[in-house]
């Protein structure tokens, strides 16, 4: 029998209704109490490490869950992280970085509404996390809607429905069915030993173009000490150089030795800035860009890069690395 680590931070699915609205209040044992058949397949123990709404998780807490999860890892046979929605896809790109050549399943789930609720999704996800982290696929992993895929590579499309998380730019990992994970495109195995790498540079700033946008923003940008900068720019990565020429901001944010790195407001599919003459003018510049990743992934490999970097060359080298899964160049 398997024996598994549920670890609870709180989320939707922890929350109860009070007076001031949602709070997540209950624990992992609590919650765990409303899934039927858990003891059939595994021996289940639980540990809580936050109670937090995830808005509130910041990167002081995915520290936390990193080292937690670190620590479990020699002693269980796979991790289950109960997190809120709202923030997961930063949490599981960042624990997907911290945490190298993991292997065993660390999988994050969580729901949409409170596993209390008569419609809830809760117990499903929680079950279906369960059995992925009884399958042995060694990975950062987000279970959802039935779905199981690798944790750099999700982003949360919907607000409301069920099927809140999709696989961006990469087929899923499996999909659970009758009690089980059929694979469809598993990570690659480790390459070596689990390790545990948490030191970060939290000061990123994550910018969405729209037309009108004020070069004059960098220069807030690097008085206030931000030492990376994610640009989401239109299409394959465009921004305007006519009237406000961002341009100009950009050159004065790297001559202050910001990093910065352009990427799509697109969801699906790479950002390509040099097709168009405004994503060249760009990249001429020397800045950097995000090729597939997700703008989550992205914000959160800078924050990572910086930390293991002192160059620009340094830090380009790490974010056009492919780490954990998080980024193709074809």
């Amino acid at each position: 029998m398997k024996k598994l680590m549920i670890l609870s931070t709180g989320g939707t699915i922890a929350c109860t209704e009070t007076a001031e609205g949602l709070i997540p209040t209950l624990s992992a044992n609590e919650i765990l109490a409303y899934v039927p058949g858990k003891a059939k397949f595994a021996s289940i123990e639980t540990r809580a490490i936050l109670n937090f709404d995830s808005s509130n998780i910041q990167p002081e807490e995915w520290r936390l869950i990193a080292q937690a999860v670190y620590e479990c890892l020699p002693v269980y046979d796979g991790i289950v992280i109960l997190h809120g929605t709202d923030t997961m896809a930063y949490t599981a790109s960042m624990l997907s970085l911290m945490l190298r050549n993991v292997d065993k399943p660390v999988v994050i789930t969580g729901s949409q509404l409170p596993i209390g609720h008569a419609k809830t999704d809760a117990k499903a996800n929680l079950r279906d996390a369960l059995i992925t982290a009884s399958s042995g696929i060694g990975s950062v992993l987000v279970v959802f809607h039935r779905m199981v895929m690798l944790g750099c590579r999700v982003a949360k499309v919907r607000t409301t429905s069920q099927n809140a998380f999709e696989s961006i730019n990469r087929l899923p990992v499996g999909r659970v069915r009758f009690s089980r994970v059929h694979r469809i495109d598993p990570p690659n195995p480790p390459t070596g030993k689990p390790v545990l790498d948490d030191k970060i540079e939290p000061n990123v700033f994550l910018l969405k173009l729209i037309p009108g946008t004020r070069p004059e923003v960098f220069d807030d940008i690097a008085r206030l000490g931000y030492r990376g900068v994610i640009i989401e720019g239109f299409g394959l990565g465009g921004l305007h150089c006519l009237r406000r020429n961002l341009l100009d901001g950009i050159r004065k944010l790297m001559n202050a030795n910001v990093v910065v790195v352009l990427t799509t407001q697109c969801r699906y599919e790479s950002s390509d800035p040099t097709v168009y003459e405004t994503g060249r003018l760009a990249l001429e510049l020397g800045i950097l860009q995000a090729y597939d990743m997700t703008s989550e992934c992205a914000v959160t490999k800078l924050m990572w890069a910086l930390a293991h970097a002192d160059t620009l060359e340094g830090v380009r080298q790490i974010m056009y690395a492919n780490i954990c899964g998080e980024i193709s160049h074809e």
